[in-house]
């Protein structure tokens, strides 16, 4: 796309206008026919599932390739740095903002919940790997039993940990060759 299109491309071509009209839509689908957007329930899970699909190669493509891309270890270190620094302060940030508007607006205010009739097993299978979880168990916990299993789990601290690792490697390899004085072998033109 050319410069010119880009600057004159409609509304309705952008994504975020898009989701947002299906955002009000599946509201009015809710509101005025709830029968039928229950019935759309399989629609959405699928959905769901394509999202959770794609995101751990997307988050692995991005940092390696990202990784790959400085070409200088000492520069990878300094942007690790800044990066953690900026993760720190970014989820102070929002960690504050959250404690201040949940002072300040209440959220569940007027739902008449008694804590007390709540079926709290129903939450326990989140509650109790928490309390279980010791340091040396989560460090351990970010490396995976298998590359493959990373990805299968779906988890994506260890999706994280092996695109760093990857990245990291490339980086290295590629130094490692430059240091050598070797150069990426020429591409095979025929097999014989």
């Amino acid at each position: 796309m050319s410069v010119s299109q880009s600057k004159t491309r409609p509304l309705i071509h952008t994504l975020y206008f898009r989701v947002f009209v299906g955002l009000l839509a599946g509201i009015a689908v809710g509101f005025l026919f709830p029968h039928f957007g229950e019935a759309l329930k399989p629609l959405g899970d699928g959905f769901i599932k394509l999202v959770r699909m794609l995101v751990p190669p997307i988050i692995f493509l991005t940092v390696v390739a990202g990784i790959a891309s400085m070409g200088d270890t000492r520069k990878l270190g300094r942007v690790s740095v800044k990066a953690l620094f900026y993760f720190e302060v970014v989820t102070t940030v929002a960690l504050g903002l959250g404690f201040i508007f949940a002072h300040l607006l209440h959220p569940g205010r007027g739902l008449n919940i008694d804590p007390r009739v709540l079926d709290s097993k129903s939450v326990d299978q989140y509650i109790q790997p928490g309390h279980h979880l010791s340091l040396s168990g989560f460090l351990l916990n970010i490396l995976p039993d298998s590359f493959v299993g990373a990805f299968a789990n779906g988890d994506i601290l260890q999706v994280l940990f092996l695109s760093i690792l990857v990245g990291t490697a490339l980086v290295v390899l590629d130094e490692k060759q430059r240091l050598l004085g070797l150069s990426a072998p020429p591409p095979c033109s025929s097999f014989g």
